[in-house]
């Protein structure tokens, strides 16, 4: 997870790279890329987080956050939907203990409801997820609230994406995480609604649409966002995305950055300047920084081609 510094007023002046070391261990995290299709092919679900937040501050993002203690506890891994040994053989990470790899689905599906209102749980359709949104206004712990309802998530609508890992000397924030990125269908019947309070604001985008206004100085995205749309925008379907994700491991992305020239480049797996030589995404293998903005070597279009 690549993050931000600062906020964008709604004028859309950018935020600075940050482009400092950070000597702290990356934090867990999980993040969903959640998807709908639309009549110019899938659509991803970007949320503007609020503007005094120490992350990605102002900027738009996937739904995600930080890892919980109760993430892994009994009460939530008890109604994670599938054992903790299948979650982590899931989630192709067979060094991790198994409680901590399903805490990562536990996390995606939390944040996604305390962010986005959307519900991952098996049965939970327009009605359930209103119903359980207003019990957690109402001050209920969202393993409290699953328990209430008798509900059981849907961790099996979670598929794992990508891994991305802070680097060292950031390119936008002061913190670290090692973010497991998942892909997920909006649940039918389902409408996503931000929380007003770590977001204020919620748009769906097809990923050109998003590149387009990050573009023009509409939005803000960090580079990890950049790049996850430029993947997505490359299926013509949300089931295409999913298929994709489920036939190959999630790869684990941590950029590197140089500067020549007084130009500053992040340079991603499978680049020439990067010390992992096997690609991980498809596109381009660098970002480079104009004008506070990051972009191919190429111009935006070489995102998708």
């Amino acid at each position: 997870m690549i993050a931000a510094s600062g906020d964008q007023a709604e004028c859309g002046s950018p935020m600075e790279p940050f482009f400092r070391p950070v000597l702290t261990p990356p934090r867990p995290a999980a993040t969903v890329v959640l998807l709908r299709d639309g009549a110019r092919g899938p659509e991803v679900l970007m949320l503007r987080r609020h503007g005094s937040s120490d992350v990605l501050g102002g900027a738009y993002v996937f739904p995600g956050g930080k890892l919980d203690d109760d993430d892994s506890g009994d009460a939530l891994i008890g109604r994670a939907g599938a054992p903790a040994e299948a979650l982590r053989a899931r989630l192709g990470e067979p060094e991790l203990e198994a409680r901590v790899a399903a805490g990562f689905f536990v996390a995606a599906c939390r944040e996604t409801f305390e962010e986005a209102s959307v519900l991952l749980a098996r049965g939970a359709d327009a009605g359930l997820a209103e119903r359980a949104a207003r019990r957690a206004r109402e001050g209920l712990a969202f393993g409290a609230m699953l328990a209430e309802l008798g509900l059981e998530l849907a961790t099996d609508a979670l598929v794992p994406f990508t891994r991305w890992i802070t680097p060292k000397v950031p390119a936008m924030m002061n913190k670290r995480f090692d973010a497991r990125f998942f892909v997920a269908a909006l649940p039918g019947g389902q409408q996503a609604r931000h929380d007003d309070h770590e977001a204020t604001d919620s748009v769906w985008l097809t990923p050109r649409e998003a590149i387009e206004r990050y573009r023009h100085r509409e939005i803000v995205l960090a580079p990890a966002q950049i790049m996850s749309l430029a993947q997505v925008g490359r299926h013509d379907s949300a089931a295409a995305v999913l298929d994709e994700a489920r036939r190959r491991p999630p790869p684990v992305i941590e950029p590197e950055s140089f500067e020549a020239d007084g130009v500053r480049t992040l340079v991603y797996p499978g680049d020439e300047r990067h010390s992992v030589r096997a690609r991980a995404m498809p596109g381009p293998t660098r970002l480079v920084v104009r004008e506070s903005r990051f972009e191919p070597p190429g111009g935006f279009d070489a995102l998708f081609d």
